[in-house]
């Protein structure tokens, strides 16, 4: 590790700490009605809606899932037919329907788990008009069914919690995109393309023919690193040097990723009308980020000692499938970064880092992608997991349990462990089945622990919407495909079907003052408390297959063995 890696690294962070605030402040507003749409009430009317009437938790999942099951079924036609629609000028074929159930599956859950390469099966019209709308859709669904948790607690006694199409509306037009419209001109000045042109062939100088993928990637890309959507527009995603050219790039698209889910728990802070609330979620976000960092950047920085033994790579730490031009620190930061975000991105190979750097990402991922998480999805679930601490607070100290004046009672805690339960109900049960299944070991590339570690990143990657892979997997395949996109639904809508009954249930709940014997749930003890719940709950069901794969890998290693 070097000085100039670490003060790389601090500068991001400092930047998204800084840009937090008026982020925070932005989205605050636009929950809270004060930003609004010129001409919005025209265009509600035009829809058969009814700002002002607000939704209780049933209403705002139904009216969610109808949105989303009506992207999934637009999008998986237009997978299918894209052979025969324009803006496809190499002339690709259509999906194969286990390749495009997957897919549509995948953007529509915000994971953007790729089994294709984009550039080999992707039209221009299937990345504009399929997986653009989803980034910016999928994005949005995660920050308005953040607002309705949030005005849970922020009201009292009340089954309203907003109003979904008015929230999807105004974090689309009134966030999103403006964010990305300007993001997308700087990565264009920077030399991302955005362009409708045909694929370029190249002479190369060893007399060979080369082709260079063209296409409309810069507004993409924006929206999924803003969005924490991850999908890439080229195969190697953010390793293409059409995606992430420079290191300036790299720094801009580091901030974007993590950018809008800091900022939502400053929103929290501001809505509850306590900021201090939220500056002590944003600190235990920021503290599981520095030291997946820290320990990802250690690993990778000391290099491999099969390479070391041999004086290969000795003072440039492990480079092996990363990118010159951003090096282990950045490499490290955005591993650390993508993998605590709900964003499926990478800009170096996972499956390249020695095993305890590749062990970090992966732990990540089974916290609960809330360190800190998809945008809108982090946030809630990190309510989860403040719940819970709340309710072990209580136990410890005697007392009814509560909340920013709200009593956390049976059901809000049987309902929180049912969100907390699922994702590792789905990542262990298909890892387990498909490590015995032949049809799924046919997809693993590598032998051994680190054969496990393909199959149990790609299941992590899947139920916690992440969508980046460990890499060596060949996850085209009817089986994987399949399992993969049960274990994205269920672990997008079966955590938010809870997570929303929950908010309900604390809605109708009157919010009493603070007394002297409240827990205090914004200084440096809870902040202590809710990452040691965090490290149990969502860390210790995981320990016995990580020393299965990357652990056991470690120590082959440190013997002699690689695989």
């Amino acid at each position: 590790m070097t000085m100039i890696g670490w003060a790389q690294i601090a500068l991001v962070l400092l930047l998204v700490t800084a840009t937090a605030m008026p982020l925070g402040a932005a989205m605050a507003n636009i929950a809270e009605g004060r930003w609004r749409l010129p001409g919005e009430g025209a265009l509600y009317r035009a829809a058969g809606i009814d700002p002002a009437r607000g939704m209780g938790w049933r209403g705002y999942v139904l009216a969610m899932l109808a949105v989303n099951l009506a992207g999934f079924l637009l999008l998986y036609a237009l997978l299918r037919l894209q052979g025969v629609l324009p803006f496809n000028p190499q002339g690709l074929d259509g999906l194969s329907p286990w390749l495009a159930f997957n897919t549509a599956i995948s953007f529509v859950t915000n994971t953007n788990w790729q089994a294709y390469s984009g550039e080999a099966a992707m039209s221009y019209l299937s990345q504009m008009a399929g997986l653009a709308v989803q980034n910016f859709l999928s994005a949005a669904t995660g920050i308005a069914l953040a607002f309705a948790v949030i005005r849970a607690f922020a009201r009292g006694s009340t089954s309203d919690l907003g109003n979904f199409w008015v929230d999807l509306t105004r974090v689309t037009v009134l966030l999103l995109l403006p964010l990305s419209i300007v993001f997308a001109l700087m990565l264009v000045a920077d030399g991302v393309p955005q362009n409708l042109a045909g694929y370029v062939t190249a002479n190369t100088l060893e007399g060979g023919t080369q082709t260079i993928p063209m296409g409309p990637a810069a507004l993409q890309i924006a929206i999924k690193q803003l969005g924490t959507n991850g999908g890439g527009f080229f195969g190697v995603n953010s390793a293409h040097p059409f995606e992430n050219p420079t290191p300036w790039t790299n720094f801009w698209q580091s901030w974007a990723i993590i950018a809008l889910p800091m900022g939502l728990a400053l929103s929290f802070g501001r809505m509850v009308g306590d900021r201090r609330q939220g500056w002590a979620i944003l600190a235990v976000m920021m503290l599981f980020v520095v030291a997946g960092t820290w320990a990802t950047y250690a690993a990778e920085a000391g290099g491999n000692p099969l390479h070391l033994a041999q004086g290969v790579a000795r003072g440039l730490g492990n480079m092996e499938g990363k990118e010159v031009r951003f090096g282990t620190s950045a490499s490290a930061l955005w591993a650390a970064i993508t993998t605590g975000a709900s964003n499926g991105s990478v800009n170096a190979m996972h499956d390249s880092f020695t095993p305890l750097g590749g062990l970090v990402p992966l732990f990540l991922i089974q916290l609960g992608e809330v360190l800190p998480g998809g945008v809108g999805s982090g946030l809630y679930g990190m309510l989860v997991f403040v719940l819970l601490a709340v309710f072990v607070a209580g136990l410890m100290v005697g007392r009814t349990p509560e909340y920013l004046g709200k009593k956390v009672q049976a059901r809000e805690v049987k309902l929180a462990m049912l969100a907390v339960l699922i994702v590792p109900l789905c990542i262990l049960g298909f890892t387990a089945v498909a490590a015995v299944l032949p049809m799924a070991l046919s997809s693993v590339q590598d032998a051994g622990p680190h054969g496990l570690t393909e199959l149990l990143y790609a299941y992590s990657s899947a139920a916690g919407n992440n969508g980046s892979a460990f890499g060596g997997l060949t996850a085209d395949t009817p089986w994987l495909n399949t399992t993969l996109g049960i274990a994205m639904l269920l672990g997008r809508f079966a955590i938010i079907v809870p997570v929303l009954a929950m908010a309900g249930s604390i809605a109708a709940k009157p919010r009493l003052p603070a007394s002297g014997g409240s827990f205090p749930t914004h200084g440096p003890l809870f902040v202590g408390l809710l990452t040691g719940v965090i490290l149990i709950l969502g860390g210790l069901q995981f320990l016995p297959s990580l020393f299965l794969g990357p652990i056991a890998e470690h120590f082959a290693m440190l013997a002699g063995q690689s695989f």
